[in-house]
């Protein structure tokens, strides 16, 4: 029993590294040392950075037995911890500034009450630690806990990191939509358990390939997969649960929406992988699905309606932060498809893509977050036009990242989606790569205003009062990634590979592109 304990507890070393720095940063920002306070982020930066070399060294590389998808794990928690590095330096100089600047100039007196710097890095860390625990997840208790640590964090976050009434009304509204959510998961997760008798997710996928064999999965344990389908949505923003998505990200502050843009979508998509294979995902690889018919039709579903809807809902938008919210949408509507593809086909490509759409909001939000007017965020789209004229870095990323999210070659998000449309041919879905191209061809639209209106527009007089924040973090971040979008299509069969292999299954579709990213990729079989 021991060994199973050390076994268990060296599985987890590099979340144990988040969560001890967690702790230790929510107690630097209380210190009444400035220094220390200030050093808050860095350290928050450190244990991420530690937290990946344990990753990298083999240190939680292995899964125990029993769980679901052993490999995902190391992919899946080294690009969350490449991804929570964005977070933190995004958010470094975001929170407490005001206060600080008054309590510098000795206008304010310190207040330990007052400063929520600390609380705001431990609570990402936390949020960071849950989700990387869902790709491990033995059973429904641990998956449950697991998103929950990830959830609620997030919703304090929102809320604390404008102090505005428009943040708090944005916070409400996605904790009580995100109850709802929980509540039809665990419900879900509850008529899997009468279903199947069993929390273990590898006996649940036993009892499940039983019940396949002697005519299908029965009522109960159908309609709880459905209903955990569902319930996931809410972490995709994925129809019908896509409603909050675009107040929160309006309401937030813009490193906290890209966080949003990401962390739970990772998280959900890890989540709803362990259900499908327990339902049978990966038992047909032959046929590519080995899903129940009436859950591969909702996922089908729901995938159309998701990229439908975030697509023309982003056409009438008139805010940047919305206008990006329902992009996530629609991007949570052709990584859906992947999972309709099954894992042969799909999986590999599902792992690229959130690589790409990490890496390429992240430059965006960058762009976003490294200016301001009066000392708030620029949201609107017209109040940016002519920012390449003043601030042509974060025009620059800005459209880097807008042209990525469209598609365009040679951007990474360009293979991304090539890679994943293929798979879903292959799978023979062609009618479903069909809708999601015509959708595709619709983003293009909003996507080349983000990225035309702040260099090809006049400078209007809202555009004269646009400055940098004093952070030059955010810049810094909106570069790296801007710069990842234009480099790593270089590598791009190598980060097939490495999708190939988190995915355990052998690659049907791999990408072939000489240096530079050209060429087409090219079905091997």
């Amino acid at each position: 029993m021991s060994t199973i304990i050390v076994e268990r507890l060296a599985s987890l070393a590099p979340e144990i590294i988040v969560f001890c720095g967690a702790v230790l940063v929510s107690v630097t920002g209380l210190s009444r040392s400035r220094t220390i306070r200030h050093a808050t982020p860095t350290l928050a930066i450190a244990a991420l950075l530690l937290a990946l070399a344990a990753l990298v060294q083999g240190w939680g590389g292995q899964m125990t037995a029993g769980t679901l998808l052993p490999t995902l794990g190391g992919y899946a928690r080294g690009l969350l911890l490449l991804m929570g590095l964005g977070f933190a330096t995004l958010a470094t100089g975001l929170v407490d500034r005001r206060y600080e600047e008054a309590v510098a100039r000795g206008v304010a007196a310190f207040d330990p009450l007052r400063v929520v710097r600390g609380e705001f890095f431990a609570f990402m860390l936390l949020a960071l630690c849950g989700a990387m625990l869902i790709p491990g997840s033995p059973d429904l208790i641990w998956l449950f806990l697991a998103l929950e640590l990830t959830s609620l964090p997030t919703y304090i976050m929102v809320a604390m990191s404008r102090g505005t009434r428009r943040a708090q009304e944005a916070a409400v509204k996605y904790f009580f939509l995100g109850a709802l959510s929980t509540a039809i998961t665990v419900y879900g997760f509850a008529m899997i358990y009468g279903s199947t008798g069993s929390l273990q997710l590898s006996q649940i996928q036993n009892a499940f390939l039983a019940q396949s064999a002697l005519g299908g999965i029965d009522g109960v344990g159908l309609t709880g997969l459905i209903l955990v389908v569902l319930g996931l949505c809410f972490k995709l923003a994925a129809a019908p649960m896509h409603f909050y998505a675009p107040d929160v990200y309006e309401g937030a502050a813009a490193p906290v929406t890209a966080m949003l843009s990401f962390l739970p979508k990772m998280a959900g998509f890890c989540a709803l992988l362990l259900v499908a294979d327990a339902a049978g995902w990966g038992s047909n690889l032959q046929a590519g699905n080995g899903l129940p018919p009436a859950m591969q039709a909702t996922l089908w579903m729901v995938s159309v309606l998701t990229m439908t809807l975030g697509n023309v809902g982003a056409i009438l938008q008139r805010n940047t932060k919305r206008m990006m919210a329902y992009s996530s949408i629609a991007h949570s509507g052709y990584m859906l498809m992947a999972i309709v593809a099954g894992p042969r086909d799909g999986l590999p490509a599902l792992l690229l893509y959130l690589l790409a759409y990490g890496v390429t909001n992240f430059a965006v939000f960058g762009g976003l977050a490294g200016v301001e007017r009066q000392g708030q965020e620029v949201e609107k789209l017209d109040d940016l036009a002519g920012l390449a004229r003043r601030h042509p870095g974060s025009a620059a990323w800005m459209a880097v990242g807008s042209a990525s999210l469209m598609g365009m070659p040679p951007f990474l998000g360009f293979w991304a989606k090539l890679v994943l449309f293929i798979a879903v041919i292959q799978a023979g879905h062609t009618p479903l790569v069909l809708i999601a191209a015509v959708n595709s061809v619709v983003s293009v639209w909003y996507y080349l205003r983000i990225a035309g209106v702040p260099i090809l527009s006049p400078a209007g007089p809202a555009a004269e009062g646009i400055v940098k924040v004093p952070s030059a973090w955010p810049r810094i971040t909106a570069m790296v990634f801007g710069v990842g979008i234009l480099l790593l299509p270089i590598f791009l069969n190598r980060l097939v590979e490495q999708t190939s292999r988190a995915s355990g299954k052998a690659p049907v579709a791999t990408a072939s592109a000489p240096t530079g990213g050209g060429g087409a990729p090219t079905a091997q079989p």
